[in-house]
């Protein structure tokens, strides 16, 4: 029996496949437990437009990081941070530099999605912003020590 997964199910397969199962597997564990639904004509074409709509969303999302690091690539940030001799009294984290993006570029960048080590000394540093899973971008922060 054809059987559409409503969860995952370990050693079956994720939510949303369409597995073969047995009658009695599938009458007796699945069912009961809500953990699949028989796959009929009329729920086979209601979850291929489940999948279309996630596979539309998901390119929607893809093509807005990948402008969002076309827009961001190459810029440099400023910060200015109390120090002496180079070095810093404090230390400059990714939420720092998530702050100042946020306010320069009026863009809304999770500090996680950062990828930097803490700066504690004065220069110029290279990061890496990951928008999406595929969609990352290079950054400059320039760091001035003020007295």
């Amino acid at each position: 029996m054809k059987v559409i997964l409503l969860q995952d199910v370990k050693k079956l397969g994720k939510k949303g496949d369409v597995i073969e199962a047995s009658d009695g597997y599938a009458r007796n564990f699945l069912f009961p437990r809500k953990l699949a639904e028989e796959a009929t004509s009329a729920s086979m074409h209601i979850l291929n437009a489940k999948k279309e709509n996630e596979r539309k969303k998901k390119l929607a999302e893809i093509e807005a990081a990948q402008k969002l690091a076309s827009e961001l690539k190459g810029k440099e940030v400023k910060i200015q941070a109390k120090g002496n001799n180079g070095r810093l009294f404090g230390a400059i984290t990714s939420k720092d530099v998530a702050e100042l993006i946020n306010k320069e570029f009026k863009l809304s960048i999770d500090k996680k999605k950062i990828v930097m080590d803490t700066i504690k000394v004065a220069g110029s540093y290279d990061i890496e912003i990951k928008l999406y899973p595929e969609v990352a971008t290079k950054m400059k922060v320039i760091v001035i020590e003020q007295s």
